[in-house]
């Protein structure tokens, strides 16, 4: 009995400690190349298969995706960028819409948000708490003209000068 007592309080510490996948909430996405409608509707198929998306508004005026997602997802913005490649396009601008819970941050400071890590640039927010919005300032994330300013900017954060697709730069909005 007393085993079946220690197994019941262990199940109930595992369950509560897992860990949420709660990071990005919705994506917008501004892709590049697009010349008529059925371009957007590839964007729109290939965002679609995603078993993390729940649902997909495109603006056809400014070629943009607004990406909701599914609660407790685990995607990143490399993901969603892979898909909008593979349907023949590229990423123009990407903000995602993440939540955070008082989230202490600095300058230039890295953090890993369940399976992200990010790093803050240009941010005067010293506690991150709410849904809050971000521009993904990475090589593939910007057209290649706002990539290669950021460069001169951003060349101060060692970071940035790095081709590292698992850290994503971020921009407090």
């Amino acid at each position: 009995m007393k085993f079946l007592s220690n197994m019941l309080v262990a199940i109930v510490v595992l369950l509560s400690i897992t860990n949420s996948f709660a990071q990005i909430s919705k994506a917008e996405i501004v892709a590049t190349g697009l010349t008529c409608s059925m371009c957007s509707n590839a964007i729109n198929k290939q965002l679609k298969k995603l078993p993390e998306v729940e649902n997909v508004a495109i603006d056809l005026n400014t070629n943009t995706f607004t990406v909701s997602l599914k609660k407790n997802n685990n995607i990143s913005p490399k993901i969603l960028k892979e898909s909008v490649q593979k349907a023949g396009f590229f990423v123009g601008s990407m903000i995602i819409t993440m939540n955070f819970d008082n989230q202490k941050i600095d300058e230039n400071s890295k953090i890993k948000k369940d399976n992200l890590n990010l790093i803050f640039i240009d941010t005067n927010q010293k506690i991150l708490n709410g849904l809050t919005k971000f521009k993904v300032l990475d090589k593939g994330y910007l057209v290649m003209k706002d990539f290669k300013k950021n460069l001169k900017i951003y060349s101060k954060y060692a970071s940035y000068n790095l081709d590292n697709e698992d850290d994503y730069h971020l921009k407090p909005l």
